[in-house]
């Protein structure tokens, strides 16, 4: 087994070719064409360079810079598929910053501040309803102050306003649906805590471990 890729922060310009396959063993000999550049001197250069290639089963996921690139691999992997004789689905996705989500690729990007606010919103309904559902928060606020007896105030004052709090001893951890939320209470809290230290970590939720890197071609 490879090791799971850590992709590095999405981009706004990021595109997804989501290949849905009719079986976890097509995933994994459609992968290894790919993972091989087992392909015509044609199909490698119309899939182009800087393609990044994952599999987890019988899913591949195709991330490219630009829609134009999306469309080739998209055509690419269809030529694939009809050779391997096998059937899959395929769907173009766009990351959507604000919303922080791949979304369909006609759905176009918040243009207004208003639009912004709304796909905030949407982001924000999204997670607390995965968090209502028994999901983490995606958000940590880490505090640790002088002593228990503090700590203990400050776990009371938080729950009071609402907040997601557990403490232990004198550490306590605040849980935040966005980075957004997590950076806001974080300067709030050293303003009012000043001698008080205060990180905001995201919550490692690790990926499916069958998530492999296949390629990508730089």
């Amino acid at each position: 087994m490879e090791p799971v890729p850590i992709i590095g922060t999405v981009s706004d310009e990021d595109w997804r070719v989501e290949v849905e396959l009719d079986d976890e063993e097509h995933g994994y000999s459609l992968g290894e064409r790919l993972r091989a550049l087992d392909l015509d001197d044609e199909a490698r250069k119309r899939l182009g360079r800087g393609v990044v290639v994952t599999r987890d089963g019988s899913k591949l996921f195709l991330y490219t810079a630009t829609p134009e690139d999306a469309d080739e691999a998209a055509r690419v992997v269809r030529e694939l598929v009809s050779a391997e004789g096998v059937t899959a689905e395929l769907r173009t996705t766009r990351w959507h910053p604000v919303e922080e989500a791949w979304e369909d690729a006609s759905r176009a990007l918040p243009q207004t501040e208003a639009e912004r606010e709304r796909e905030r919103e949407l982001r924000d309904e999204r997670e607390q309803r995965e968090v209502d559902a028994g999901g983490t928060y995606d958000w940590r606020v880490h505090l640790q102050v002088s002593d228990r007896a503090e700590a203990a105030a400050i776990e009371e004052r938080l729950r009071d306003e609402g907040l997601p709090v557990a403490r232990r001893w004198r550490y306590l951890t605040i849980g935040a649906l966005t980075e957004e939320q997590a950076g806001e209470l974080r300067a709030r809290l050293q303003n009012q805590l000043p001698r008080a230290e205060i990180r905001v970590e995201p919550t490692m939720d690790l990926p499916s471990p069958s998530l492999v890197l296949i390629r990508s071609w730089l």
